[in-house]
């Protein structure tokens, strides 16, 4: 029998655990988020590297060969190096930890035995490998090393930890493979003192040339330095110059348990530059990894936490979390900290600290998923973009649709850096100079592109013909691109009638309808147009993708047949409002099977493939054509089918630097802007929320309310229906919402069901705002 003096005792130790264990169970956003979700069969830029919120330094493990979707894989149980750039068409400066005999090589991540002839490469304990926002760590059974990294936006910190007491190697090592693996021109290193190295890789990938200055400082004393070019390999040196595959290597005697910490930053623009990097960035926390770890994950947090989501299950946070983080991690800053950066001329340029130069993949349909989400949550994430994108302008002389270390590339088609500054402008985020913006739009769209010097491309292709026909001739390029251009000509129009320019609102509202000028009524397609006017012959609905030359830019005329951002309800008079429902739906219905994707980038092969651009809008369209319940229906199955929770399954397609994250957290939100929000009222849909409640908090610099709450009654997996709808305690019969209401504060509140409310929001006015609509 338990004395009461025993059971007291005990209910005061259960007591005062209480808050301990309370503080343990209550999971803040940071901790859902989990970078190695999806890392099976991702991109380079998308890994589970320790980085900030667009940051220049992404460290992260690298265990791959030089191929397609290179960089980290799950299932490979083995790692070649950390490296320090992860951005789109750029690499640079992995840094390696081995021990016992020096070795050079990287060796095959087929291979990853430890030996002269295999290469340093090491396999690595899994059960060790940790993985959140800010942080990564891993233990390598070469020489049992627990390797730690963590980051400011522009410096990086590694941890290493021995178990053994034997020679100790820090390898540096400039020739990174991944998916666009870069031919060093010439690099240097030089030994600056026993605990610090700098030096310069300068790279080249076709038109991507850019110099990589780095600095890195040990807490303990080198015990010697070399470096090797090719296979020739120089000990005891204080400087190596050369070109090719090489790199550097820094010597410790390592004792069991013993830490050797390193601190490194990187710039663009000069050695000095990123020694300002490290110490502004890294001075302040000393040589203490607990601390950087922890601000970084207190950075991240406040930024996951703008969106609170309540009820619904542990794995949907987790997605919900995860694809928010997606959203900010892999496009670029490349301006140093006190605004210096290398513009598209390779001039060195000066702008403010506080307007980051960021660099990405193409901004290509962005306007479906992450405008809509940084104009909402983020309105200052909006504002740095804008007025990063009219920096480069006024230094490079065009808007860059895809910026890649600053570099005009020219990747994608269409110009949609265009939509993401009018949604931001018309949204009320007008902190930037919108006389150059107008500026800089009506160059873009009046003007054909062009090869730059380095061998990119600024504005538009085909452009010439375009301006001249009002769409791409097929034997010049892709028809679909007409479609792009049209929706650009119409943002501009937009901006220009908020802006009381009526001349110009006219001429762009007019080019706008290009999608009128390569529809064919006879098979009631978008369809590829001969210069002559003459339709192609050789075609059918789902054949004729493209990525340069004729037919459709990573698509197909069934998916290009419902592109009209802006004018749903024109397609709907064009197609006819039954054909435009049956067909997308039974298209919807043929997708499900493939999980909406068309895996191996066979677009042709599946109607709605929501791994790719140009269709991610498609659920939504059912808003539009009188059958909202059909959003509701296909928006759901599309977050449970194509989006999962693992590293083997987090977006089936190409994730393209946070597109398919916030598509998700848009409608896991159950909001969406078909339009990209670039009218000049902006509104958003209404979808099937996932969560109970989600909560946004608004920023008050440009946003009057508090919150804007989002609340569920009966949800569930199978009460997935709106029965009916209030906004701010009145009655909402539509499916969308002005974005100036949603700003302003308060909350929509959906009642839902198991079976469709065929009612609600299907009448002919309850349409969202189109082009050929009448105005609401």
């Amino acid at each position: 029998m338990i004395s009461l003096k025993t059971t007291v005792l005990i209910a005061g130790l259960f007591a005062a655990l209480q808050p301990a264990l309370a503080q343990q169970k209550v999971k803040q956003p940071v901790d859902y988020a989990d970078p190695l979700l999806g890392t099976s069969e991702s991109r380079w830029m998308l890994n589970p590297g320790a980085t900030m919120p667009f940051g220049m330094v992404q460290l992260a493990p690298d265990n791959q060969e030089a191929v397609w979707k290179s960089g980290y894989e799950y299932s490979l149980n083995n790692i070649g190096g950390f490296s320090h750039i992860h951005s789109w068409t750029m690499g640079g400066l992995s840094v390696m930890p081995t021990v016992g005999v020096l070795n050079i090589k990287r060796g095959s991540a087929d291979n990853p035995t430890t030996g002269w002839e295999t290469g340093y490469r090491s396999r690595i304990y899994k059960e060790t490998e940790k993985a959140s926002p800010g942080y990564y760590g891993v233990k390598l059974m070469n020489g049992d090393i627990m390797t730690e990294l963590t980051s400011t936006t522009r410096a990086g910190f590694f941890k290493f930890t021995y178990a053994k007491d034997q020679d100790a190697h820090i390898l540096f090592n400039l020739d990174v493979p991944f998916e666009n693996t870069a031919e060093i021109l010439d690099a240097k290193f030089t030994k600056v003192s026993d605990t610090e190295i700098e030096g310069y890789s300068k790279q080249k990938w076709g038109w991507q040339e850019y110099t990589v200055h780095f600095v890195a400082r040990f807490d303990k004393p080198m015990a010697g330095f070399g470096g090797w070019i090719g296979n020739k390999i120089s000990k005891n040196v204080t400087t190596l110059t050369g070109k090719g595959k090489m790199g550097a290597y820094a010597d410790f005697a390592s004792h069991n348990g013993e830490v050797i910490q390193l601190q490194t930053a990187i710039s663009l623009v000069s050695i000095e530059q990123a020694r300002l990097n490290l110490t502004t960035e890294m001075n302040p926390f000393k040589w203490s990894f607990a601390g950087v770890r922890n601000n970084a994950r207190t950075v991240w947090n406040g930024l996951l936490s703008k969106i609170k989501v309540e009820g619904s299950t542990e794995e949907n946070k987790k997605k919900f979390y995860s694809n928010l983080y997606r959203s900010y991690v892999a496009r670029t800053t490349w301006s140093d900290v006190n605004g210096k950066w290398i513009d598209p001329n390779e001039k060195e340029r000066q702008s403010d600290p506080n307007t980051p130069i960021i660099g990405s993949d193409a901004l290509w349909n962005t306007f479906w998923n992450l405008n809509q989400l940084w104009t909402l949550v983020n309105p200052d994430i909006a504002s740095k973009w804008t007025r990063s994108l009219l920096e480069i302008y006024k230094a490079g002389g065009w808007l860059a649709k895809g910026p890649a270390g600053i570099e005009y590339s020219g990747i994608m088609e269409a110009s949609h850096e265009i939509a993401l500054i009018t949604a931001t402008y018309q949204k009320g985020i007008r902190d930037f100079d919108v006389n150059l913006a107008f500026e800089a739009m009506m160059h873009q769209q009046t003007t054909p592109g062009v090869v730059t010097p380095e061998g990119g491309y600024a504005g538009n292709r085909f452009y010439k013909s375009y301006l001249e026909l009002g769409y791409v001739p097929n034997e010049e390029g892709q028809v679909s691109n007409s479609l792009e251009y049209a929706y650009d000509d119409w943002c501009v129009g937009q901006f220009a009638k908020s802006l009381g320019k009526t001349k110009e609102a006219d001429m762009f509202m007019k080019r706008a309808d290009a999608y009128a000028k390569i529809w064919d009524p006879s098979v009631k397609y978008v369809r590829m147009k001969n210069r002559d006017g003459s339709w192609v012959k050789d075609w059918n609905p789902l054949c004729c993708t493209s990525f340069s030359g004729p037919g459709y830019l990573e698509g197909n005329a069934w998916q290009y047949s419902f592109f009209k951002p802006h004018d749903v309800q024109g397609i709907i008079n064009l197609m006819g409002i039954d054909e435009f429902n049956n067909r997308l739906n039974e298209g919807f219905e043929k997708s499900s099977k493939f999980s909406f994707n068309a895996d191996g980038d066979m677009y042709d092969l599946v109607p709605v493939n929501h791994g790719n651009q140009p269709n991610m809008q498609a659920a939504w369209l059912f808003n539009y054509s009188g059958k909202p319940w059909l959003t509701q229906k296909w928006t759901r199955e599309i977050m449970t089918k194509y989006y999962g929770s693992t590293p083997y399954h987090g977006w089936l397609g190409d994730e393209d630097e946070g597109q398919m994250g916030a598509w998700y957290v848009m409608a896991a939100m159950g909001l969406f802007e078909t339009d990209g929000g670039a009218s000049t009222k902006p509104f958003y849909e209404i979808g099937s929320p996932l969560f109970t409640k989600t909560t946004i908090l608004l920023d008050n610099k440009y946003y009057k309310g508090k919150n804007f709450t989002i609340e569920t009654k009966n949800n569930s997996v199978i009460n997935q229906y709106i029965q009916s709808a209030t906004f701010n305690g009145k009655a909402l019969t539509k499916p969308w919402v002005y974005h100036q209401d949603i700003v302003n504060g308060g909350s929509l509140v959906l009642v839902m069901g198991p079976k469709p409310n065929m009612n609600w929001g299907s009448k002919p006015g309850d349409a969202p705002p189109s082009m050929s609509a009448a105005t609401k």
